[in-house]
């Protein structure tokens, strides 16, 4: 049984992103509060300018990028995007939508900091990021 606690102490909304794999893990990526992601911006900022390079960072040549099934990475544009400039990538169509196994960032690691997050209030977003 799943239980969700509403919790006061950051009521602004804020979008973050992450790669992992047995190799490591990129860096936390913070967009600006308030910032919609459609699938433009997923792809010319998100992908192209931060998530990729840090990816290719931690793991070098070689790696396979599954995403889960938010409409930006479902995209027509985004999986021509990721075709082309990943070296392996797991479509939407192959990939479980809700597959705690298969998706562990949603699953365990955002549960993880938000437990961390939630030990103290924060003042803002720049004292989140620390």
């Amino acid at each position: 049984m799943l239980m969700f606690a509403n919790r006061a102490t950051f009521c602004q909304s804020l979008m973050v992103s992450v790669g992992m794999s047995k190799l490591g893990c990129t860096h936390l990526i913070f967009d600006d509060p308030g910032v919609k992601i459609n699938g433009c911006y997923y792809r010319e900022v998100l992908l192209s300018q931060q998530l990729l390079p840090a990816i290719w960072h931690v793991s070098g040549d070689f790696f396979v990028l599954q995403q889960d099934s938010a409409q930006a990475h479902r995209a027509h544009e985004t999986i021509m995007l990721l075709q082309r400039e990943t070296p392996t990538f797991i479509s939407p169509d192959l990939w479980p939508p809700n597959s705690p196994d298969l998706n562990p960032v949603d699953y365990k690691i955002w549960a993880v900091m938000q437990d961390r997050v939630y030990q103290k209030k924060m003042k803002d977003v720049n004292e989140l990021r620390e």
